[in-house]
């Protein structure tokens, strides 16, 4: 191996993992007919002169499968809170007890289900381009090593190395796609 070029095949891991961390928060904003507080991570709240995820103006629990309350700790915030969750588009609608915002989780239809599934196969797929944008930043950076003079079983170990990084990604983005897709079929 050539020792005036290395890779860096953990920055090219760490941009690659980011994509699926990326795919995962996707997935969890996805209503899958059960309860989680993970589901409301993408509702932003107007508290206090700037857009607040609801986990900064309130307790979130999930104290029964199909329900997610939300115990908001400033009395002005409830009805912000309550008209943030509505216009999310979540298809959830909120009932206020005092300071206790309870939202019950419908059942979805069949209809419903397929159509989350294919939203859960279109964020998979931006996942995939986004890995395979990294791969190819890394096979970029090695053909520039190659016109810098690297050998021909250098080029071929890094591309190899960069191909293997990025056949196992797309692997973990496909597994999580069909957990999610089972999850949102699941009745």
């Amino acid at each position: 191996m050539s020792d005036d070029f290395e890779l860096d095949t953990d920055d090219l891991k760490r941009r690659m993992d980011g994509a699926m961390a990326n795919l995962k928060t996707e997935f969890a904003s996805l209503r899958t007919g059960r309860a989680s507080a993970s589901m409301l991570e993408p509702v932003m709240v107007d508290a206090y002169g700037s857009m607040t995820p609801i986990n900064q103006v309130g307790t979130v629990n999930v104290p029964e499968p199909r329900m997610v309350t939300i115990n908001v700790w400033d009395k002005g915030l409830v009805g912000k809170v309550e008209k943030a969750i509505r216009e999310s588009g979540l298809g959830i609608n909120p009932q206020l007890n005092g300071t206790i915002i309870m939202l019950p989780i419908p059942e979805l239809n069949e209809e419903r289900r397929r159509e989350l599934t294919k939203v859960a196969g279109q964020y998979a797929e931006n996942a995939r381009v986004s890995v395979r944008n990294v791969r190819r930043d890394g096979m970029d950076q090695i053909k520039k090593a190659k016109s810098d003079g690297m050998s021909e079983d250098d080029q071929k170990f890094w591309e190899s190395e960069v191909q293997d990084l990025t056949d196992t990604m797309i692997k973990a983005v496909d597994a999580a796609l069909e957990t999610k897709q089972a999850e949102i079929m699941q009745v």
